[in-house]
């Protein structure tokens, strides 16, 4: 059984970060270990929430697993929430990373062309030297634009998505997965790239007319289990991609629904099962 180590907050209330995270990974037959970046009593999506700062216990955590001898097979961050996270997580790589293991760096920041609160320019550029030092990235258009300098389109088109995917892979991540692409109607498209077989993948989606927080949380989960489990990474988008589909289906179905809670993933992750 692969060992795997996701860092990011927990939300008490909100299926986002380690609340789908966990479960997933579980599901997905890997053993998975957390690193809580931060504590929320809900997530940011909702207002007044409150928020505790885990920072000063990052490092205390790696050094009792360095005494342990603690190995993992690989790691994949999601939402940190400060600067001085992004410092730890280069040393987290360090003493954990290295040959034979895969680093997914998920650079949670921003949708819609704006910043989630509390993160700006400066922590982007932090972001990025971050993803320089990942196996795998999983941005989507909004946090691209932010980690290389480009200006945020929301007409974006074809050409727009190639370029910026160019810039992706110049940060040295050896594959890059784009998401929430829509310059095809009624369409939202994934790109990867692999840089070991050099070929860019195109994966279209039917577009749903709803949103939901936490499903870019959900996609990066699979994503990563997905390629843990040894599927290549034109399989792994495609079979990250079509789970989000169904969670967001299954959601839609139940009138009462708030979008800001997220998804109804649980319901759907016996068919993730088989896909794997």
């Amino acid at each position: 059984m692969k060992k795997v180590l996701t860092v990011q907050d927990i939300s008490c209330v909100g299926k986002v970060s380690l609340t789908v995270a966990l479960p997933i990974l579980s599901a997905m037959g890997m053993s998975t270990s957390v690193i809580p970046t931060a504590v929320l009593s809900m997530h940011t999506g909702f207002s007044g929430y409150t928020f505790c700062d885990l920072s000063s216990q990052i490092r205390a955590i790696m050094a009792h697993w360095k005494d342990r001898g603690v190995v993992f097979d690989g790691i994949y961050t999601g939402f940190l929430g400060s600067a001085a996270q992004i410092e730890i997580m280069g040393e987290l790589f360090a003493s954990f990373g290295g040959a034979g293991k895969t680093i997914l760096v998920d650079p949670c920041m921003g949708d819609n062309g704006v910043f989630y609160p509390g993160f700006n320019e400066d922590f982007a550029r932090m972001m990025a030297l971050l993803c320089a030092q990942a196996d795998v990235i999983t941005p989507n258009i909004t946090e691209a634009c932010a980690i290389t300098g480009v200006p945020y389109r929301e007409d974006a088109d074809k050409d727009f998505i190639m370029d910026l995917l160019a810039r992706l892979r110049e940060l040295g991540a050896r594959q890059v997965i784009l998401k929430g692409i829509g310059y095809i109607a009624d369409q939202c498209g994934v790109f990867s790239y692999d840089a070991r077989t050099g070929r860019t993948n195109e994966y279209f989606h039917e577009l749903l007319p709803v949103k939901f927080n936490g499903t870019g949380d959900i996609f990066a989960a699979v994503a990563f289990g997905a390629i843990m489990r040894g599927k290549s990474l034109e399989t792994a988008v495609r079979i990250a991609a079509d789970f989000v589909v169904s969670t967001i289906k299954e959601t839609m179905s139940d009138d009462e629904r708030n979008g800001y809670e997220g998804v109804d993933f649980e319901a759907i992750i016996p068919e993730l099962v088989r896909k794997i």
